[in-house]
Protein backbone atom coordinates (compact mmCIF):
# COMPACT_ATOMS: atom_id res chain seq x y z
CA UNK A 1 0.00 0.00 0.00
CA UNK A 2 1.48 3.29 -0.96
CA UNK A 3 -1.46 5.85 0.08
CA UNK A 4 -0.11 8.92 1.32
CA UNK A 5 -2.00 10.71 4.67
CA UNK A 6 -1.92 14.28 6.11
CA UNK A 7 -0.68 13.98 9.36
CA UNK A 8 -1.16 17.81 9.97
CA UNK A 9 0.70 19.61 12.59
CA UNK A 10 -0.11 18.04 15.65
CA UNK A 11 3.23 18.44 17.34
CA UNK A 12 2.55 22.02 18.25
CA UNK A 13 0.34 20.27 21.24
CA UNK A 14 3.06 17.73 22.78
CA UNK A 15 5.11 18.41 25.76
CA UNK A 16 7.81 16.64 27.13
CA UNK A 17 8.10 15.50 30.68
CA UNK A 18 11.29 14.68 32.29
CA UNK A 19 12.72 14.01 36.07
CA UNK A 20 14.59 16.91 36.80
CA UNK A 21 17.57 16.55 39.52
CA UNK A 22 17.46 18.85 42.54
CA UNK A 23 20.79 19.98 42.77
CA UNK A 24 20.14 21.28 38.98
CA UNK A 25 17.46 24.01 40.32
CA UNK A 26 17.92 27.47 42.24
CA UNK A 27 17.67 27.68 45.70
CA UNK A 28 14.60 28.97 46.06
CA UNK A 29 13.14 26.48 43.75
CA UNK A 30 14.95 23.83 46.66
CA UNK A 31 13.89 25.36 48.88
CA UNK A 32 9.80 25.06 48.10
CA UNK A 33 10.47 21.14 47.30
CA UNK A 34 12.32 20.13 50.49
CA UNK A 35 12.02 16.77 51.20
CA UNK A 36 11.90 15.74 47.25
CA UNK A 37 14.94 14.02 45.94
CA UNK A 38 13.58 15.21 42.36
CA UNK A 39 10.85 17.38 40.48
CA UNK A 40 9.22 16.61 36.75
CA UNK A 41 9.54 19.42 34.39
CA UNK A 42 6.92 19.78 31.44
CA UNK A 43 8.81 21.31 28.11
CA UNK A 44 7.48 22.92 25.31
CA UNK A 45 8.46 22.04 21.74
CA UNK A 46 11.01 24.97 21.67
CA UNK A 47 12.59 23.43 25.35
CA UNK A 48 10.95 26.19 27.24
CA UNK A 49 10.35 24.88 30.62
CA UNK A 50 6.55 25.84 31.27
CA UNK A 51 6.47 24.28 34.46
CA UNK A 52 7.97 22.10 37.50
CA UNK A 53 5.65 19.23 39.40
CA UNK A 54 6.30 16.79 42.26
CA UNK A 55 5.61 13.69 40.12
CA UNK A 56 5.33 12.12 36.43
CA UNK A 57 1.80 11.30 37.19
CA UNK A 58 0.98 15.00 38.06
CA UNK A 59 3.32 15.95 34.81
CA UNK A 60 1.13 14.17 32.88
CA UNK A 61 -2.46 14.85 34.18
CA UNK A 62 -1.07 18.86 34.29
CA UNK A 63 -0.36 18.30 30.79
CA UNK A 64 -3.86 16.43 29.14
CA UNK A 65 -5.94 18.83 31.16
CA UNK A 66 -4.80 21.75 28.79
CA UNK A 67 -5.23 19.36 25.87
CA UNK A 68 -1.62 18.68 25.43
CA UNK A 69 -0.30 15.93 24.29
CA UNK A 70 2.91 14.71 27.16
CA UNK A 71 5.72 12.43 25.79
CA UNK A 72 7.98 11.17 28.62
CA UNK A 73 12.29 12.08 27.70
CA UNK A 74 14.74 9.52 29.17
Amino acid sequence: MNTKYEFGDDTQNTVYIRRVEMDSLPDEVREQAEGLDSLYAVHGMDGERLALVKDRKLAFFLARQNDLEPVSVH
